[in-house]
């Protein structure tokens, strides 16, 4: 199938699908007389794969490992799940950074009145670097 069908299929844009074969990610695709790309079925489930590792939240070096483990199946689930560990400390610590901007964000604006004043506790919170 060409790369448009192959992009439908799996969700990924055919920009980002010769991304992907640029940097490694999947293997690029055979090739037609006419010089298109020529996708398989199996291509199409591993850029779903990929397409699914990515929407998780996964680095793309993370994806590729992942890729890898897929793949082997003489692989060790204790592989995989370090790799899904890890990601979820990444996230936590995310959440926490996350926490905090919103919280100066609320202490900001209950500083602020809000009104046609020219003053904004907001603005020199965010100038003075203040919480």
């Amino acid at each position: 199938m060409n790369i448009g069908k192959a992009s439908k299929l799996s969700g990924v844009t055919a920009k980002t699908i010769r991304y992907y074969e640029e940097i490694g990610l999947i293997t690029p695709a055979s090739r037609k007389t006419n010089g298109y790309r020529d996708y398989a079925d199996n291509d199409v489930s591993t850029l779903q794969f990929i397409q699914r590792t990515r929407n998780l939240g996964f680095s793309l070096k993370d994806t590729g490992n992942l890729v890898t483990l897929w793949r082997d199946q003489h692989r060790a689930s204790a592989d995989v799940k370090s790799l899904a560990l890890n990601h979820i400390h990444e996230i936590e610590l995310r959440i926490e950074e996350l926490q905090e901007v919103r919280d100066t964000l609320v202490d900001l604006t209950k500083k602020c009145h809000g009104d046609d004043r020219p003053d904004c506790p907001i603005l020199q919170g965010l100038s003075n670097n203040q919480n």
